[in-house]
């Protein structure tokens, strides 16, 4: 049954799957701030609220805090706003949600949680290009005839999954199979790929380098330093200090396509992605601190200003510039905010320019979270798998959220239907996030680390992390074992939606209790969901129906698909040189202050807990530091006994 509360601009909906007592009704009451429980089994009204799929992460976080106030019974609570009420109705009177998130309920009854829709089947692809243009799997020729040799091999037909989970895996986000791309230009192959002149650097100067482009992280040597940790990590404990030797973690990651279509969630999941990705270095590291840079064509507020009005504005697919750089700093801030992570650094860069006939632009807009963290040195290096190991998931259920976000993110904006592109975004839950990154704090904090490997669900979900997890070994994965939110989700679904609050790790069948334990402290959900194999086969079974959605040796997956080349031509452009008046230098200084990139960041750092883990030495809006100078003009210093000179 459901129970509704008014309150003073929401309805709560409470699920119970039992009457309510007196005392529970007024607990209930008491916890929603002394609001009046409804005595009607329906509420009159045009409603906003989360989509009867979805279980919001306030949600989550609602049942937790009824379980430990004694009220049991009760799988879901959720908010339901008043489409009237507040920014809920636009102008024109329009009623203004989220649709990855929300729907519009005509009324609220005891049907609004009722989920009638059954898990698609699972499907033989016969057609894999038309698959793959229907799907948004961006897969090109070559990996068409690829699959389509793979399938002559086997002897059958690939399923929805395989086919699937193979775009995902091998996306450029997953992959970079651009950046490890050919290139001919002009008809001359290049001598290096993208990515062999990125690491250039760093195979000509390694000097502290610990480990790089094979981890979720960047490692360099760090200090001695001082860990401050329980005794021990399953239990209440005295802390203690103990002298470890650390690396310093380094990470930047690009969101650009889920901040574009919708930039509150897709700057906050690039933040927290970002943030597991520092999580996941090594045998598990500690993130610290954080970035955030935000790159849009002119935001055009209040109507434009002379030099946005050089260029037409365009009609944009899904959110205009003004609203992506306001949403998905937001977003960024929020999740740091949340998850207990101070952003210290940042830029914003506006930029459009027409010239030759062309317009240029960032109308996908550039959204890049980066940060930095430490781990112990002994746990900078992941362990190789060996059989019979055991498979773990820490974190939360899967949702119909982040589907072919890595593929979707290989192509231009708009070029798949909205549905597809929508489903690819995910939603962000922090507080899911910090419950996991205590659990393997935890257990990073321990004597002796007992994770083997870790990996965190980015884009293509439970396959792309488990898939590296168990890379070098093959593995079985038991889908009915996995966490599910959503009970309408497939198998495809199951294996691929991606999530940011979710951790794959390996652990020797010993270690799981202790892992188990600490979880349950943390409160973070534990699943056991299968276990390493030797034999260089990836199975994902469902046991419920007695079928193999994933059944596929490992080089099907990562050894084989073709390189992918790119062909260009070199275009010898000139630009217009720049004339200059000297005359309207202080009109010319006006604009240029008014520019994002120059102007003042207040809106953007004042809406940041810059100091919220209380590990920032100096707050970066105090302004500088006032030094007395000596009478030759310049500041001496003595830090630790060395002599210096401030400028």
């Amino acid at each position: 049954m459901i129970l509704f509360f008014q309150g003073k601009e929401k309805i709560y909906a409470v699920q119970m799957d039992r009457p309510p007592m007196e005392d529970v009704i007024r607990k209930l009451s008491w916890l929603f701030g002394n609001v009046k429980p409804i005595s009607q089994p329906s509420v009159p009204g045009k409603f906003v609220g989360p989509r009867k799929e979805m279980i919001t992460p306030w949600s989550t976080n609602a049942t937790e805090i009824c379980q430990n106030m004694g009220i049991e019974g009760i799988p879901r609570i959720e908010e339901f706003t008043k489409s009237a009420v507040g920014s809920r109705q636009s102008a024109l009177g329009i009623v203004v949600y989220d649709p990855m998130l929300e729907q519009i309920y005509e009324g609220l009854d005891q049907e609004i949680f009722y989920i009638d829709r059954k898990p698609e089947p699972v499907i033989f692809i016969d057609d894999l290009a038309s698959y793959s243009q229907s799907q948004g799997l961006a897969l090109n020729d070559e990996e068409i005839v690829y699959l389509e040799q793979l399938q002559l091999k086997l002897g059958r037909k690939l399923t929805d999954s395989e086919v699937f989970g193979f775009s995902q895996v091998n996306s450029e986000h997953c992959r970079h199979k651009i950046f490890n791309g050919i290139f001919v230009i002009d008809g001359k192959k290049m001598s290096a790929t993208l990515f062999e002149l990125i690491r250039k650097t760093s195979k000509e100067h390694p000097r502290l380098l610990v480990s790089a482009y094979k981890d979720n992280v960047a490692f360099i040597a760090g200090p001695l330093i001082e860990q401050f940790a329980p005794m021990t990590q399953d239990k209440p404990d005295f802390f203690f200090i103990k002298d470890i030797q650390s690396v310093i973690s380094l990470k930047a990651e690009t969101h650009n396509f889920p901040t574009t279509v919708e930039p509150f969630n897709g700057a906050a999941t690039g933040s927290g992605g970002e943030i597991r990705d520092r999580m996941a270095g090594g045998k598990g590291s500690i993130p610290l601190a954080g970035t955030a840079v935000y790159i849009t064509s002119y935001p055009r507020i209040d109507g434009g200003r002379s030099w946005e009005n050089a260029v037409q504005a365009r009609k944009w697919l899904y959110q205009n510039p003004e609203e992506i750089l306001i949403k998905a700093s937001n977003g960024a801030s929020d999740f740091g905010n949340k998850f207990g992570q101070p952003l210290i650094c940042g830029s914003v860069l506006t930029f459009e320019h027409e010239s030759n006939d062309k317009i240029y632009g960032y109308d996908k807009v550039i959204m890049l979270a980066g940060g930095i963290g430490f781990a112990r040195k002994e746990d900078s290096i992941k362990e190789e798998p060996e059989a019979h190991q055991k498979v773990i998931i820490l974190g939360g259920d899967n949702y119909r959220i982040g589907m072919g976000g890595g593929a979707v993110s290989s192509v231009a904006t708009g070029e798949y239907k909205n549905a597809i592109e929508l489903n690819a975004v995910q939603r962000s839950n922090p507080e899911m996030q910090k419950r996991v990154f205590n659990a393997i704090r935890a257990m990073t904090e321990a004597g002796n680390n007992p994770i083997i490997s870790i990996h965190d669900h980015g884009a293509g979900g439970h396959l792309n992390s488990i898939s590296e997890l168990i890379e070098n070994t093959g593995g079985v994965i038991h889908i009915d074992a996995l966490p599910i939110g959503d009970p309408t989700l497939s198998d495809k679904e199951i294996i691929s939606n991606e999530s940011q609050e979710r951790m794959g790790l390996l652990l020797d069948g010993k270690d799981v209790s202790l892992m188990k334990k600490i979880a349950e402290r943390e409160r973070t959900p534990f699943y056991e969901v299968g276990e390493t194999t030797g034999d260089h086969q990836l199975v994902f079974t469902d046991d419920k129906i007695g079928i193999q959605p994933i059944d596929l040796k490992i080089e099907d997956f990562f050894g084989k698909p073709p390189k992918t080349v790119l062909r260009d031509t070199v275009h010898g452009t000139r630009y217009t040189s720049l004339i200059y008046d000297i005359a309207k230098i202080h009109e010319y200084l006006n604009e240029v202050l008014q520019l994002e990139a120059v102007a003042c960041k207040d809106w953007l750092t004042n809406k940041v807990d810059r100091a919220v883990s209380g590990k920032i030495a100096k707050q970066q809006t105090c302004g500088p530091i006032q030094l007395p100078l000596n009478n030759l003009g310049v500041t001496t210093l003595d830090y630790q006994g060395k002599k210096g000179i401030a400028t």
